[in-house]
């Protein structure tokens, strides 16, 4: 497996699964928006769902040759982000990033029988055990709560694709509650397909009337470094607190899931014991590991006697 996608051949096509350049004469399944599984380039057909196919509009890139189905493929919705699918065919499943936990407008991932799997394992260690939502939202609303008394203004920072939508359904309680110019954006594209979302102002039409001024408030913005000029401005002239929500911050060693103030365990993908339940769920009788822990967690599921790889080479041919 390269940074190229991962290659099937099936009886009627050449099928490319996430490819970072499309193929002219194949088939490739874009899973979900995220730019890590955008393409760069267009090339041949193009199979994704609408809703993805409409954030890579906004993200800059034009899917052509785009289409929302095709006989023998089935998508299959994997709870990752607005949109995101998993793919069935040939008893081929593969995961793209997948989550098997409801978060508000998000729903649980549906996991389809198949004789192979095609697994991310992004958090495929024991230590990635996730807080349910209710509990993060109680213990979020306490720090809110507890800073606001103080007059003190809130940042809370997540993926502008996914995260920051949950967090402002989550939050959207606070008023008031402002958004960083590119969440508004996608939060109006996530309206769009239906998803009920607070009605927020961006922060540039917020700091532009004074608003900003009358504190405390309440913003969330895409994750950003110490060092990004807007974070160090919203800091140093409002004293502005940062929490950040990352799946990382369950770790200790790896400190890029602790770059806020406060840092709070959250992840649009499965847990590890998730990830275990999903593959039993799948009964595959041959799992391949991609992204994350893939090592660990494929010798995991062998003492469990799944028969499990990491996926290694570009082509799944070359293990079949």
């Amino acid at each position: 497996m390269t940074k190229n996608g991962i290659l099937c051949e099936t009886e009627n096509a050449t099928v490319y699964l996430d490819p970072k350049k499309t193929d002219l004469d194949g088939i490739n399944f874009v899973s979900h928006a995220h730019s890590d599984h955008l393409p760069s380039k267009n090339g041949g057909t193009i199979l994704s769902s609408i809703e993805t196919n409409e954030i890579s509009g906004l993200r800059g890139f034009t899917m052509k040759n785009h289409v929302e189905s095709l006989d023998g493929f089935s998508l299959i919705d994997s709870g990752h982000v607005l949109g995101s699918k998993g793919l069935l065919f040939d008893d081929i499943f593969y995961t793209g990033d997948i989550c098997t936990r409801e978060r508000g407008f998000l729903k649980a991932a549906k996991i389809p029988k198949c004789k192979t799997l095609i697994t991310e394992c992004t958090f495929g260690l024991p230590e990635f055990s996730f807080p349910q939502m209710g509990e993060i939202q109680n213990q979020v609303n306490q720090l809110i709560g507890d800073l606001y008394a103080k007059g003190i203004p809130v940042i809370l920072m997540g993926y502008q694709l996914g995260k920051s939508q949950t967090l402002t359904q989550m939050f959207g309680n606070w008023d008031p509650l402002y958004v960083h110019d590119s969440i508004k954006e996608m939060n109006t594209l996530h309206q769009k397909f239906g998803i009920s979302l607070k009605d927020c102002l961006g922060h540039s039409e917020a700091q532009k009337n004074g608003l900003l001024e009358k504190k405390p408030w309440v913003m969330i913005t895409p994750v950003l470094s110490s060092k990004n000029k807007f974070l160090q401005e919203m800091k140093s002239k409002y004293g502005a607190v940062t929490i950040g929500f990352s799946g990382w911050a369950q770790s200790k060693k790896f400190s890029f899931g602790r770059r806020a103030d406060y840092s709070v365990t959250m992840s649009d993908h499965c847990d590890f014991n998730e990830l275990v339940d999903m593959v039993i769920e799948s009964g595959a009788e041959q799992v391949y590991t991609i992204h994350g822990f893939v090592d660990e967690f494929a010798a995991h599921l062998n003492k469990l006697g799944i028969n499990a790889q990491p996926l290694v080479r570009n082509s799944l041919d070359d293990f079949t």
